[in-house]
């Protein structure tokens, strides 16, 4: 049996929960969600939570049941308080600037790379090397911070480049003197 999948997600007040079938609608302070879940599993309402349950114990069942309890659960959890990644820029001269639709980065390369934010992204930026992507869907949130991090990742000689708060970049000893 499923362990996550067998937990149902408490609903706060603040936040509404529409079923149709397998299509959910949530709505909360932070904005409103909407997937279309697997169609294997039965979702209901019970009280002030939502309950997932699986036909059978085949292995593609008790796969979908997990994820489909923790895709009802990032959809409340990200209307109610929201999801958000911090990036750090390291180097000398690389920066981040604010823009109307998104972010503007100088990174070391040529030219600078405009950013352009999804609709339900914010990205603020921070005394110009720290870059917050903040928003309801927690599956965007992470997309936009690794397409943002793969502008320049972090490189393993000098650790210069885009990285997540508290990511350890392994650094490499570079070549020996000439003799």
């Amino acid at each position: 049996m499923s362990r996550i999948g067998k937990k149902p997600v408490p609903v706060p007040e603040s936040v509404t929960v529409t079923l149709t079938g397998n299509h959910i609608a949530v709505k909360g302070p932070k904005g409103s969600l909407t997937r279309d879940l697997p169609s294997d599993m039965q979702i209901t309402m019970e009280e002030a939570s939502v309950v997932v349950t699986r036909p059978s114990d085949q292995p593609r069942h008790k796969a979908l049941h997990g994820l489909t309890r923790t895709l009802v659960a990032n959809m409340v959890e990200g209307v109610e308080r929201g999801f958000e990644k911090v990036l750090e820029i390291q180097g000398v001269g690389y920066r981040a600037e604010p823009t109307a639709k998104g972010i503007k980065m100088l990174v070391g390369l040529s030219h600078t790379v405009e950013y352009d934010a999804p609709e339900g992204i914010t990205l603020s930026v921070e005394n110009n090397t720290t870059v917050k992507v903040a928003g309801a869907n927690k599956e965007l949130v992470g997309q936009v911070a690794a397409e943002l991090r793969g502008v320049r990742p972090p490189e393993p000689y000098k650790g210069k480049g885009v990285r997540y708060q508290g990511e350890q970049v392994r650094r490499k000893a570079g070549k020996t003197g000439a003799k």
